[in-house]
């Protein structure tokens, strides 16, 4: 091993929310791959991993497809690489970054205007149950 602490995929699960399951399918779709595997054949992941997991789950409830997702992490993949890119790829790969930061804030700006409603409407129904709970007392 490379000296980085590698995790099995059920504490990677247990850290990041996410199931074996949606872990497998996201490994199958190309958006994070196991660092390494044991002597055994078990899928083996760094903190590097799990940080790429948090960035898919915290997309995930945004409405971004797999492809967007893989997308988005090919740039910022491509922008943390040592050794850095020229400064027009560089400025490419921030104009694509910039713009699925847009489009991250304009959907939570969509899931306020949700969860106003929602909680509206769930105040809506305690006040009409709490009437009702007075007039029947």
């Amino acid at each position: 091993m490379d000296g980085r602490q590698h995790m099995q995929i059920g504490e990677v699960a247990a850290r990041t929310g996410l199931s074996l399951r949606t872990i497998r399918h996201y490994e199958d779709a190309a958006l994070v791959v196991p660092s390494a595997r044991s002597q055994g054949g078990f899928r083996l992941y760094t903190e590097t991993d799990v940080a790429r997991l948090m960035v898919i789950r915290r997309m995930k409830p945004l409405g971004f497809t797999l492809d967007q997702m893989r997308d988005l992490l090919d740039a910022t993949d491509r922008l943390d690489a040592e050794g850095g890119s020229a400064p027009e790829e560089r400025a490419a790969l921030l104009a694509r970054v910039r713009g699925y930061e847009q489009t991250a804030a304009e959907q939570v700006d969509r899931l306020r205007v949700q969860l106003s409603r929602a909680e509206e409407f769930a105040g809506d129904l305690r006040a009409r149950l709490e009437r009702e709970s007075a007039r029947t007392a």
